[in-house]
């Protein structure tokens, strides 16, 4: 079995940020979602729970910080081009924000990055496979 991810997110409004993650591309598994959450599958490994805050405290004791104000973590997903990245991160200016962060391009990778509409900041990157030789980096330096 591949080894899978679950990034458990607390959102103030569980119907707006299931609708901000289908938009991007997510789906709703029905199984695993309720009304104070929703289980948003990104791919067969990849799934994000968003959470009311009051079921979010059920997992942690800590105080949730506003990530509209402070970065708790940084989320990045691969892409399978640039015109993907673009794809995406355009499909999340409705409800949420394109490019909090500065754009990425060093010719070999592209990334971009938005705001859930919680103000959670995930990252999208696009890697020439060339590079992962080590063939496209020379060329770049």
């Amino acid at each position: 079995m591949q080894r899978m991810i679950f990034v458990n997110l607390p959102v103030t409004d569980i119907e707006a940020s299931t609708a901000f993650y289908e938009r991007i591309g997510a789906t709703k598994n029905p199984q695993f979602s309720s009304e104070d959450t929703s289980c948003m599958v990104v791919s067969e490994t990849i799934f994000v729970m968003i959470m009311t805050h009051q079921r979010f405290r059920d997992f942690s004791p800590k105080a949730i910080p506003d990530a509209h104000r402070s970065a708790q973590v940084l989320l990045c997903l691969s892409a399978e081009s640039r015109e993907a990245v673009d794809a995406t991160v355009a499909s999340a200016e409705t409800g949420g924000k394109a490019d909090p962060c500065p754009k990425q391009d060093y010719g070999f990778m592209y990334g971009r990055s938005f705001e859930d509409p919680d103000g959670h900041i995930w990252e999208v990157m696009w890697m020439d496979p060339a590079a992962l030789t080590g063939s496209a980096t020379a060329e770049a330096a």
